[in-house]
């Protein structure tokens, strides 16, 4: 399933493989399609130009519409979208801390009120599991609670161990529901997450306590909500000690492309985030020069591509005007291209960082790029 190739420091290059796709290489970095697509109009046929290796998609939006009973009846997940390559589905507890207004955490799981029309709904560690086995993904998330941050110590560390015995409850339903002889995808797996807020001493328990689960991987949740990226280091230093060597790590959420080198430089193997897709929609593109506002006035008859050093589809069709114009008169277009460009530079900005580490000069690459990509072009 998951193999080391290499290392350099704590940074690992790695295989991954699961029922869907072929081999997977990590460091790897998940495009968003929340609602099994990409917001700005991209589509499963995109994501195989730009170079997705794996499409992460949401449970609990998925469950509220178009149902996850529906998308089983429609064959699950992979055949709805049209997208032959592997899937994560999150378990819906981030919207335990989204929809903090909306819901009311007990024992048993969480009580919510729908966003779109108010009906109540419920989901526990067993719902959650259910759901994402009707939606066939290749990566089913633990349910958990994310905490937010600053958090009060007692109530992280009573979350911590709620947690935990959720996560106890998931693998129970996981194993049941993979043996079913109607299941969608027999060969889901599990990632069992860690929590802790911001105290190492919960993060470090939890994450020992959770590796004695047969979990198919880790993730690290509940950071970037809030806290400096510092403090977000710490935690990951804190945590990767005790995640298992032979299984795959996930910092959830994360981040900008600073985040993502650093995080791969503490030993993380898979990232996601909403950052290229939101932060295209709004004209903020992402190139090896640095960032760049594409609505800026200076812009306005410039005929180079948005980044001359990048291979993307937007790169090697359209200028820096004509996106910009698109923007201007609020044309779709706009969004799908922006996307598309800031997606394509994302899974690029994997594919350099495993070149360096295939050669051994990842420590460079990091000293040149980790700041520098966040700095305006």
């Amino acid at each position: 399933m998951f193999r080391v190739l290499k290392t350099e420091g704590r940074a690992r290059r790695g295989e991954f493989s699961c029922a869907h796709g072929g081999l997977v290489q990590t460091p790897v970095f998940m495009n968003v399609g929340t609602q099994a697509a990409i917001k700005g109009g991209v589509s499963a046929f995109d994501l195989q130009e730009i170079g997705c290796q794996i499409e992460l998609s949401n449970t609990y939006h998925l469950h509220l519409r178009p149902g996850d009973q529906l998308v089983r009846r429609m064959g699950g997940l992979h055949k709805f979208m049209n997208w032959d390559g592997p899937i994560l589905t999150d378990s819906g507890g981030f919207q335990v801390f989204s929809l903090a207004s909306l819901r009311k955490i007990k024992e048993e799981g969480v009580y919510f009120s729908s966003h779109i029309d108010g009906r109540k709904i419920f989901m526990g560690p067993e719902e959650s599991m259910q759901i994402q086995s009707n939606l066939g993904s290749d990566i089913a998330m633990a349910f958990d609670e994310c905490v937010e941050n600053p958090a009060q110590y007692d109530y992280a560390k009573a979350s911590c161990e709620r947690t935990f015995r959720w996560l106890e409850r998931c693998k129970a339903e996981h194993d049941r529901l993979n043996s079913l002889p109607d299941t969608v995808n027999p060969g889901q797996m599990l990632f069992g997450i860690n929590q802790g807020a911001t105290f190492a001493d919960l993060r470090a328990w939890h994450m020992r306590e959770i590796a004695k689960i047969d979990c198919d991987g880790f993730a690290i949740g509940g950071l970037a909500v809030g806290e400096p990226a510092e403090v977000m280091y710490e935690m990951i230093d804190v945590v990767e000690p005790f995640m298992p060597r032979e299984k795959p790590r996930y910092l959830m959420g994360v981040g900008t492309p600073s985040n993502i080198i650093e995080g791969v430089s503490r030993g993380v193997d898979f990232f996601d985030c909403v950052m290229p897709s939101r932060n295209g929609r709004h004209g903020k593109l992402f190139t090896w020069e640095g960032t760049v506002n594409i609505l800026n006035e200076k812009y306005a008859a410039d005929a180079r591509p948005i980044s001359e050093s990048c291979g993307c589809p937007v790169c090697r069709r359209f200028s820096r005007a004509y996106l910009r114009h698109l923007f201007k008169a609020d044309e779709v277009l706009a969004l799908r291209l922006a996307v598309l460009h800031n997606l394509y530079f994302y899974n690029e900005l994997m594919t350099r960082i495993r070149q360096a580490l295939d050669e051994g000069t990842f420590a460079d690459f990091r000293v040149r790029y980790s700041g520098r990509l966040e700095e305006r072009a």
